[in-house]
């Protein structure tokens, strides 16, 4: 009776692990280069990829455009399958494995390059590498971090503005540290600890941190922006007091350029929860809805031989 039920949530499981496996690795989310010059797209994790189809496969999405098929190699040698001939695209070995490489770039390169491989069951492929080809320099970003005005303060939270801006290429990638205020080094925050909201809009991008407001009494929080010309930090300069102390350094700053981001984390934070609450509900009915279709499949099976066994005593 329970093995039908124990082997579907098995199932269910191994199906939810599959889904959950990471991505090929992309570690440059942009790269800039001049024309005539040449560039190569690294692809990790590529030894997850299904060793009966070893060939890690590359798309080129331009701007407005679909995606479309340039280039495939061998994970193992880099060598193209026999019937691909390219004479712009090639693989190349940097040490870490095979890389996608353009030689001699021209001005309709500019586009962004996924990797993409199969896995026994499923497919799996990278966040992309958005090409600039210009001849405009790399520029790091500026970065500020704020106390964020919002309505979570009435909800015992407190929210954390951290604002990008005057880069160039203007894509960034925002994480959040903290550090004890009595010593000790800086962590990553935990999956579990506040909640993040990324906005981006021309000239500058922003991340909001919603964190329990009892915690910066313990932590500091730092924003590290990662950009192509490198990785910067700022930290929230706070006092004995918390944060609350520091808003009003956001009046040294145009509100033009921070209205933008001060007041939509709260909602959007609500939405989040409830969204992540449906889908677990939804979840554990479908489980329910498996366990009690075993079941009664398993009783329908002893019913039928049960029956089937009177019939041949009365014969």
């Amino acid at each position: 009776m329970l093995f039908l039920p124990a082997a579907a949530l098995c199932c269910l499981c191994s199906a939810l692990v599959t889904m959950a496996a990471e991505q090929l690795i992309q570690d440059d989310f942009t790269l800039t280069r001049r024309v005539g010059e040449s560039v190569s797209f690294s692809c990790g994790g590529t030894e997850q990829c299904y060793s009966g189809f070893p060939y890690v496969i590359w798309y080129q999405k331009e701007e407005n455009e679909t995606f479309k098929f340039i280039f495939s190699f061998d994970k193992d040698n880099g060598e193209a399958p026999p019937d691909l001939e390219n004479s712009t695209f090639t693989a190349v070995n940097k040490g870490k494995g095979w890389e996608l490489e353009i030689k001699e770039i021209k001005l309709n390169h500019s586009a962004t390059y996924y990797c993409f491989c199969y896995e026994i069951y499923y497919p799996n492929t990278g966040s992309g590498t958005k090409l600039y080809v210009t001849d405009e320099q790399v520029v790091k970003p500026v970065v500020s971090v704020y106390p964020a005005a919002s309505r979570a303060h009435l909800e015992g939270n407190s929210s954390l503005l951290c604002v990008a801006s005057a880069m160039f290429p203007p894509l960034v990638q925002f994480s959040w540290k903290r550090q004890k205020k009595n010593g000790g080094e800086a962590e990553e925050l935990p999956p579990a600890e506040g909640e993040q909201l990324e906005l981006r809009e021309s000239g500058r991008s922003a991340s909001i941190l919603l964190i329990n407001q009892q915690e910066t009494n313990t932590y500091k929080y730092s924003c590290w922006v990662k950009h192509e010309g490198g990785t910067v930090e700022a930290q929230t300069q706070q006092g004995n007091e918390g944060l609350v102390t520091q808003r009003t350094d956001i009046s040294h700053c145009s509100s033009k350029h921070l209205t933008p981001f001060l007041f939509p984390p709260t909602d959007y934070v609500l939405s989040m929860h409830k969204v992540r609450l449906l889908c677990l509900l939804y979840t554990v009915l479908i489980v329910k809805s498996l366990v009690y279709c075993c079941g009664l499949s398993l009783l329908m099976i002893r019913r039928n031989k049960g029956a089937s066994t009177n019939c041949t005593h009365a014969d």
